[in-house]
């Protein structure tokens, strides 16, 4: 869905969010030609900080896209939060109970109506100590796999200046620096027609992580470590050093 089709909620919501991005950040925008003007597309992308959907939103949308991202499925049942969630096509997942199917169902659905659907494979803020991505969850592969829509790459660096979740230090000061690229879709063609099993989604999924962190490289001007593992959480408990994970 391109800016031209966009609703009232939708357009509220840009009035309400775009001037204050426009203020907080000073923005350098990359590869937007990647982001197809029609037709279902995956954006996967890397997560720093909790204020990065909305530098990502900012930039899809300059892009002439609108993104559709997912959220926890209790958001959208919180009083007028989840009724303008809805109402901007926002998409609910449930995550540990017999209603996932169902939110893999939305999802394919929102591919097929040709939407941009945004997907963070980490499933969290990224707990590398260097910011750099962790290896992913399996769910933008599924969906790959689920669609045969093209899965795109977009890095971000700079909104952890916005807010740092490793400090939890929020600065609010106008025209902070903040970069995005878009890749080229992520060639995925060798899982083609292949059977969702646990071996094909965890290799397409680091083929994702893999494209993302290299992008992520080149905005940093920094060799990229290996995809990183989060240690379990019996190991980070354990792990009180300075310099460990957390």
């Amino acid at each position: 869905m391109g800016r031209r089709k966009l609703g009232f909620w939708q357009r509220f919501a840009v009035v309400l969010a775009k001037p204050v991005m426009t203020i907080w950040t000073r923005r350098t925008w990359r590869g937007e030609a990647h982001l197809r003007r029609d037709g279902g597309t995956i954006i996967v992308a890397n997560h720093l900080s909790h204020a990065d959907p909305m530098v990502l939103a900012h930039f899809v949308y300059d892009a002439d896209r609108w993104p559709r991202f997912l959220g926890k499925a209790s958001v959208f049942r919180v009083p007028l939060v989840g009724g303008l969630l809805h109402r901007c096509r926002q998409i609910p997942v449930e995550r540990g109970t017999t209603e996932a199917a169902k939110s893999l169902e939305a999802l394919v659905a929102a591919i097929d109506e040709g939407g941009a659907v945004v997907i963070y494979p980490e499933g969290t803020t990224t707990r590398h100590p260097q910011l750099w991505p962790m290896r992913g969850k399996t769910g933008a592969a599924r969906l790959a796999l689920a669609t045969g829509a093209p899965v795109v790459p977009v890095a971000m660096w700079g909104p952890q200046r916005m807010f740092d979740p490793r400090t939890g230090r929020f600065d609010p000061r106008p025209r902070i620096p903040v970069t995005v690229a878009a890749g080229p879709p992520i060639d995925l063609a060798r899982w083609q027609g292949a059977a969702p099993t646990r071996v094909v989604l965890e290799e397409m999924t680091d083929q994702i992580m893999l494209s993302l962190r290299d992008l992520l490289a080149e905005l940093r001007e920094e060799t990229p470590p290996p995809l990183w593992t989060r240690p379990a959480a019996s190991d980070r408990a354990g792990d009180q050093r300075p310099g460990g994970p957390e």
